[in-house]
């Protein structure tokens, strides 16, 4: 029990702060001063720790840049004045006790001023005393006062314009959350200051009008003491008392008025970077106020009577400090100069087109609420999953995708995101950071406790679960994803229906300039001599647009060669391509089989699109009926829902004619479906008709 009772206390001392006790203990000291009668030699200790402060606080306050770092100037001020006090009534106490003995009855230290510095004269000594009184009081305590109390008024008074200015650039985004909270929170401590100053200020006060009122009590004292008690007469007793009387007063009158200065240089600080010994050298060092104070001094140095030598010393002395001032700022001003000419040097001097920044091609503004999702030294995994996006799309679509931006936005939500292309956004959504989602993929067995939300990518529901309900999720059927891995596959949806937006004449200059090392002959037999890089570009962005791979440039660039001279229309060019990439192009789309499970169109419906499309290629205003599309891209979106229930990739197979039409058409009605040519299916491939689409009007409708 006992070796348990010494390790628990071990511990708690461990945990202990000493430095707790410091307040506690000078709390208790000053109790002692005041109770308990101190020995001499004690008394010059504390007399001349008390110096030892007041220079100290007056050190700091000279040093302080703005008052809220030296916030605690109000409770130190408070102790100070009660230190100062209690060494009073104990020196008052030792002074009326053992004053009879002599000159040093209260220590050292009162005796050194009774005698040294006002020369033994009690009337020197108390007319001192006296002006000390004055300047305290009436001058440095008053003003401080009046300081303080201006400053608390100010302070409360602007507090609700400084709030709503907090408020606005928050608002505006010119600073973020903490940078406010940090604002709020200074805000609050200076009124708090200045509020405590204007009563901290009273305690400087009252110490001098205590400080007259112990003179008076000492001397009266002393001297009743003196000739009643000890036999004194009028004469020495009055010249004992007053000069212990009046030592004891200086010793405590002279940190009084030191704290009293430094309560008045805090009070009177304005708030910049540089100390108030900063500022005033650089104000005051004003060369021309110089030089007329040195023509001044020699002139009065001059006047006869005078001590001209101290004068002319002055007045060169200042003289001197002019000339040196001047120096120092040619000297600035010619460094000033030549950095401007080297900055000047180095800008342009008009605007040029270098100063245009050109849009980003590929962008992902995240707000700063995700910015842990970048930061890799956190954890971080965005910018790598970004990166694998990048490398799978192009492995898969045959071109290099540009390096994606990621930046913070401040004009968007702190948890959202958008996916910019060519300075547009094509995407946005929502992200928990800390939280994973779980994807309903169609079938699950349970709920799951969250925050519901919606799959940014395909608008697929979705919980924000914690991660450590991953393996519970998983194991109801969801699919969980972490934050990182929800936005780059929304990236990945967007890229890749947006690819042909990505390729430019550049990448298909890259493509060409590879293959060209391979083949040389056959790229320079297509380009330019038979299509332009235009048309060629063109031509794959339509490709891409079809979802169709263009990594085979071999194959591409063979058939182009072939059937450029029977038309340049890109659309053309891009039906023309399509059949040689038939193996391609349907290899994605097969069963487990290696069966292609395809859509037909009612042959009915089927040529009458053939018929409407051969008018209008033939220039005859021909439209397909309203209700007849509406009709068809129903019965699209019906056979598509239902192949896909069973298992298989929607795809439809129609006439060449038709198809880039119908395709174009359907792109963005029923994105899931695929629409191939009979021309694009290789002969050995097998094929199962599974549905067909029917496109007339419902019973009971005209």
């Amino acid at each position: 029990m006992s070796t348990l009772t010494l390790s628990t206390i071990r511990q708690n001392l461990s945990k202990f702060n000493f430095n707790d006790l410091s307040i506690p203990a000078l709390v208790l000291i000053i109790m002692g001063m005041l109770v308990i009668p101190l020995p001499p030699m004690l008394l010059d200790v504390l007399f001349t720790f008390n110096i030892a402060t007041a220079v100290l606080i007056i050190m700091i306050a000279i040093k302080v840049r703005k008052p809220l770092e030296f916030s605690s100037f109000p409770s130190v001020l408070l102790f100070a004045t009660m230190l100062r006090l209690a060494l009073n009534v104990a020196s008052t106490r030792v002074i009326l006790v053992n004053g009879h003995e002599g000159h040093e009855a209260a220590g050292k230290v009162v005796a050194a001023f009774g005698e040294f510095v006002i020369g033994g004269n009690y009337v020197v000594g108390f007319i001192i005393f006296a002006i000390l009184m004055i300047v305290n009081f009436f001058v440095v305590t008053k003003g401080a006062g009046r300081v303080s109390e201006v400053n608390a008024r100010f302070t409360l008074d602007a507090m609700p314009g400084k709030q709503m200015a907090i408020d606005a650039d928050l608002n505006a985004g010119v600073i973020d959350q903490d940078t406010a909270r940090q604002r709020r929170a200074e805000l609050g401590q200076e009124s708090d200051f200045f509020g405590s100053m204007d009563g901290a200020s009273k305690f400087v006060s009252g110490d001098a009008m205590a400080g007259l009122l112990i003179l008076i009590i000492n001397l009266v004292g002393g001297l009743a003491i003196g000739i009643g008690q000890h036999g004194l007469s009028l004469s020495e007793a009055g010249r004992i008392y007053s000069l212990l009387t009046i030592g004891d007063g200086l010793v405590a009158q002279i940190p009084s008025l030191l704290l009293s200065l430094a309560t008045a240089i805090v009070v009177t600080r304005v708030t910049t970077t540089e100390s108030m010994t900063e500022q005033a050298t650089s104000q005051l060092g004003n060369p021309a106020a110089l030089f007329v104070t040195s023509s001044i001094m020699a002139t009065l140095g001059l006047v006869p009577g005078m001590p001209h030598l101290v004068f002319i010393v002055l007045s060169a002395c200042a003289a001197g400090a002019g000339w040196m001032l001047l120096r120092r700022e040619a000297t600035k001003e010619t460094t000033e100069e030549v950095a401007a000419a080297v900055a000047a040097s180095e800008q342009p001097k008009e605007l040029d087109w270098e100063d245009l920044d050109q849009v980003d091609l590929v962008g992902l503004e995240i707000g700063y609420g995700l910015i842990p999702l970048v930061n890799a030294e956190t954890g971080g995994q965005l910018m790598t999953r970004v990166k694998g996006v990048r490398k799978k799309l192009s492995a898969e679509l045959g071109f290099l995708i540009q390096p994606v931006r990621i930046r913070d936005a401040l004009s968007i939500d702190p948890d959202s995101y958008q996916i910019v292309l060519k300075g547009v956004v094509r995407g946005r959504g929502k992200i928990k950071v800390g939280r994973e989602m779980a994807i309903n993929p169609g079938q699950v067995y349970g709920n799951l406790e969250g925050t519901p939300t919606q799959e940014p990518a395909f608008g697929l529901d979705a919980v924000w679960i914690e991660p450590s309900q991953r393996d519970h999720a998983r194991s109801m059927g969801y699919t969980v994803v972490d934050a990182a891995t929800a936005i780059a596959t929304h990236l990945n949806k967007v890229l890749r229906e947006n690819s042909s937006d990505l390729l430019s004449h550049d990448e298909v200059q890259q493509l060409l300039d590879k293959l060209t090392a391979k083949s040389p002959k056959l790229v320079e037999d297509l380009v330019p001599s038979k299509l332009s890089l235009g048309v060629l570009t063109r031509t794959l962005q339509g490709l891409l647009n079809d979802s169709v791979s263009i990594r085979d440039m071999r194959t591409i660039v063979e058939t182009l060669s072939e059937v450029a001279a029977r038309t340049q229309e890109p659309e053309q060019l891009t039906a023309l391509v399509r059949p040689r990439l038939g193996r391609m192009i349907v290899q994605n789309l097969l069963d487990d089989k290696e069966t292609l499970s395809v859509m037909t169109l009612d042959p009915g419906l089927e040529q009458l699109l053939h018929n409407v499309l051969q008018q209008q290629s033939q220039g005859q205003n021909v439209v397909i009926e309203p209700g007849l599309a509406e009709r068809l891209f129903s019965a699209l979106r019906d056979g598509t829902k239902s192949v896909e229930d069973l298992g298989h990739a929607a795809v439809l197979v129609v006439s060449p004619a038709i198809r880039p039409w119908l395709s174009k058409a359907a792109r963005h009605r029923v994105s899931e479906l695929s629409v191939l040519s009979y021309a694009e299916i290789p002969d050995d491939q097998s094929v199962k008709v599974i549905h067909t689409v029917h496109a007339e009007p419902k019973e009971g409708l005209q």
